[in-house]
């Protein structure tokens, strides 16, 4: 009987979604369903997710890496394309390496690439909810998270030990943020996505630095768009980093890395 129900609601609910654009109707139907608690939470969740909130936001995580990892309204939503990021970071380091994930938010890279290989695993981030939500979705990684400025927080006997620095920091030119998705305009937090005039202002901040914290051999990773490839290759070697690009089509995802010089 349970069952049945079940199929039911999913079936009512998938077409109202249908209705509202959503491409996946039926897959999301089943995810609220099998969150919802009780009748009342079902009915709030769908009402949330028909006026265009995340459905991550809704449901209170999202699938990443084959992890299954906690956000809230006010983080940083992971992107399945940001899974290229973490694959040119496993490819990038060996066992026992010592990475910081700046801008973590959710902790999602962070924790993604601890569930493939043994790590000393750091990250940072800004906003107060993003550094608990980070914590609790690390809390079996042994791993240390800061709340502050991208560098500021961390101890200076950090410095010149990091063998890969990571960052999904915000990219989004500043004119292009009201051309987002409803969902990540009216719902994520601006500071999370904006990245400036030329979207490329967090990366100049990173770059800046990176080298002081960088091991020898040591990479800087950041996930950026097409265009904006060439620029930040420009930036990261303005600053001593020798700069590299790669990209998938299957992940529709460009990432630049900078490398620090052994000398």
């Amino acid at each position: 009987m349970g069952s049945k129900k079940a199929r039911k609601q999913i079936e009512q609910i998938s077409g109202k979604l249908r209705s509202a654009g959503c491409v996946f109707a039926e897959e999301e139907a089943r995810l609220l369903v099998s969150a919802a608690r009780s009748a009342a939470e079902l009915s709030s969740m769908v009402n949330k997710r028909l006026l265009g909130e995340p459905l991550e936001h809704v449901i209170g995580w999202a699938h990443f890496y084959g992890l299954k990892l906690e956000v809230c309204q006010t983080v940083f939503v992971p992107r399945r394309r940001t899974e290229f990021l973490v694959h040119q970071s496993l490819s990038a380091i060996e066992e026992g390496a010592v990475i910081l994930d700046l801008c973590c938010g959710s902790g999602a890279i962070g924790a993604a690439i601890a569930s493939q290989i043994q790590v000393e695993l750091h990250g940072v981030d800004i906003e107060p909810d993003a550094v608990q939500c980070a914590r609790r979705n690390l809390l079996s990684i042994d791993s240390c998270i800061y709340e502050g400025d991208l560098f500021e927080p961390l101890p200076d006997t950090l410095k010149n030990r990091f063998n890969l620095i990571v960052a999904n920091a915000p990219y989004v030119p500043t004119e292009l943020f009201g051309r987002l998705p409803a969902e990540a305009r009216n719902y994520e937090a601006r500071s999370a996505l904006d990245g400036g005039e030329d979207g490329l202002f967090f990366h100049r901040r990173i770059a800046a630095d990176a080298a002081s914290w960088l091991a020898p051999g040591g990479k800087l990773l950041v996930e950026v768009s097409r265009q904006q490839a060439s620029k930040t290759v420009a930036i990261f070697e303005k600053y001593g980093l020798a700069g590299q690009v790669a990209s998938s089509e299957e992940f529709d995802a460009t990432v630049v890395s900078g490398t620090r010089p052994f000398l």
